[in-house]
């Protein structure tokens, strides 16, 4: 069986079922009209319970992009605040770092944990830049300091982690002379042993 193609029905079958429930259960047809972003937020739960049940991790990533768009229009939408859209999509490449973040605990990648991480500093710095001068609440502006913070233990933590890969690095050749230098001489006592014989 070939878990593509398992995935990919399993994905149809979902999305098929909630779609003729719409169509066919008045309360479920008037509460999706109301709320239409509930709906791609709906998807995008599909999407990352197939990624987590049939353990594949690149469905993650579409999972929380799709539902971080439609966490957004579903908060514009009850709010009417349609004007946000001039700086809330500096939070998409967020979604996309959070979702190589999942990501990468499934696929226990620390490569890709640490491009996930980059995205949401991006982030954070697109969205206090663009807010600050587009009209994002001054409550949230205000924090931008965070950013240095961040940007600061990062910079320690790679610093610390980079040195202790360094000295072990260093120490790998010297373990692996040390057992040259070992098997040399057992080899040098078996011919002087064979000459004695001779």
């Amino acid at each position: 069986m070939k878990k593509g193609n398992i995935t990919g029905g399993l994905i149809l079958i979902l999305l098929g079922a909630w779609f003729l429930a719409i169509q066919f259960v008045p309360q479920m047809k008037a509460w999706a009209e109301g709320s239409w972003a509930l709906s791609i937020i709906g998807i995008a739960a599909i999407f990352l319970v197939v990624s987590i049940l049939n353990n594949i991790p690149g469905l993650s990533i579409p999972a929380f992009i799709i539902g971080g768009i439609g966490g957004l229009l579903y908060y514009q939408s009850v709010t009417g605040d349609w004007e946000s859209w001039a700086y809330a999509w500096t939070f998409i490449p967020g979604f996309v770092g959070l979702g190589l973040l999942f990501f990468s605990l499934q696929a226990r990648d620390k490569g890709t944990m640490q491009a996930g991480f980059i995205l949401l500093f991006i982030s954070s710095v697109l969205f206090f830049v663009f807010g600050s001068f587009l009209g994002a609440s001054e409550q949230l502006i205000q924090y931008w300091p965070l950013l240095l913070i961040l940007a600061g233990a990062w910079s320690m933590l790679r610093s610390f982690f980079g040195k202790k890969k360094a000295k072990s690095v260093e120490s790998a050749p010297v373990e692996s002379t040390s057992i040259e230098a070992e098997a040399i001489p057992s080899v040098d006592g078996e011919a002087e042993g064979e000459e004695n014989e001779n």
